[in-house]
């Protein structure tokens, strides 16, 4: 329990934050039509991606290093609290199928543990000996790259996280809403979304939610072509674990190939169905195996294995 002076120290701060202005344009909103509301909202939420275009550069920055770690064996793991924690959970679970990454390779850590993905656990957010004490358990190190993710940019189990993946070496970025945060100071990468206030006071799930979602559809889908999941814009490594994606699969290898169905098939199954090695196998004219030792070779790096089968 916080005591009086702990809360009106929290109040203050809050009333610094960007993201928790108010806007009393808005004051009488819930009196206006439906569709003016969203209208409204619509309008909010079309300013997000110009926001997230002002931090390009230093996403860049960031995906960069994080593709070199990664390269070399190292994890992508995303911390928050919240909305900013669920987040970073769910990009971190869309790599396994779509990019044929282990599940241990990009990690979601929420403050208050799985359960807090679908029951709110807001105590959690304020410790950061929680933070220190989740990624101990998972021994980041120097290869591993650690997301702290904040719409304020103040959240304790964020900054925390940040604070003690640095110390123990491992690359650090720090996401949030507002300019001149703590998260963003404490991470070797800061990054920070403007968004600028909620349409309802303080609700940073919604464009500080679509800001941070867009970062990390980057984070995630542009370090993995830098690691060659993709070939071209095509999901190469896709994991063709029930039919849709099987479909999508044998989809992939025609868009690549332009070969028949027959020759896509045979090569799919000579293959074990991985998207990948089908490709090589028939642009590149080798047999399955062939492929096999040419992607390990490249470090899977499709635009390499066929220069060298080529060759």
């Amino acid at each position: 329990m916080t005591s009086a002076a702990e809360q009106e120290q929290l109040r203050a701060q809050l009333d610094t934050l960007t993201t928790e202005a108010f806007r009393p344009e808005l004051a009488e909103i819930d009196r206006l039509e439906t569709v003016e509301i969203a209208r409204i909202m619509n309008g909010e939420d079309a300013a997000v991606p110009a926001a997230v275009a002002t931090q390009l550069p230093r996403i860049a920055a960031a995906i960069d290093d994080i593709a070199e770690r990664m390269a070399r064996g190292g994890r992508l793991i995303y911390v928050g609290a919240g909305t900013a924690g669920r987040l970073g959970v769910l990009d971190a679970s869309e790599c396994p199928p779509t990019f044929n990454t282990d599940p241990d390779q990009v990690v979601g850590l929420i403050a208050g543990g799985p359960a807090a993905m679908v029951t709110s656990a807001e105590g959690a957010e304020d410790s950061k000996e929680l933070a220190a004490a989740d990624l101990d358990a998972l021994g980041v190190g120097a290869d591993d790259t650690v997301v702290g993710i904040s719409a304020s940019g103040r959240t304790p189990y964020a900054v925390g996280a940040v604070e003690h993946a640095r110390r123990r070496g491992a690359l650090t970025v720090g996401l949030s809403c507002n300019a001149g945060s703590a998260l963003a100071a404490a991470a070797e990468h800061g990054i920070e979304v403007v968004v600028g206030p909620e349409l309802l006071t303080g609700s940073t799930r919604l464009k500080a939610g679509t800001a941070q979602k867009l970062v990390l559809n980057m984070v995630s889908t542009i370090t993995m072509i830098r690691l060659g999941k993709t070939y071209g814009n095509l999901m190469v490594d896709v994991r063709a674990s029930n039919e849709k994606l099987r479909a999508r699969s044998r989809r992939i290898v025609s868009l690549a190939t332009g070969a028949p169905d027959p020759q896509i098939e045979a090569a799919l199954a000579a293959g074990d169905g991985e998207t990948k090695h089908a490709i090589l196998a028939i642009l590149g004219g080798v047999d399955a195996p062939t492929a096999a030792r040419l992607l390990s070779e490249s470090d899977g790096h499709l635009r390499a294995a066929l220069k060298a089968a080529q060759a």
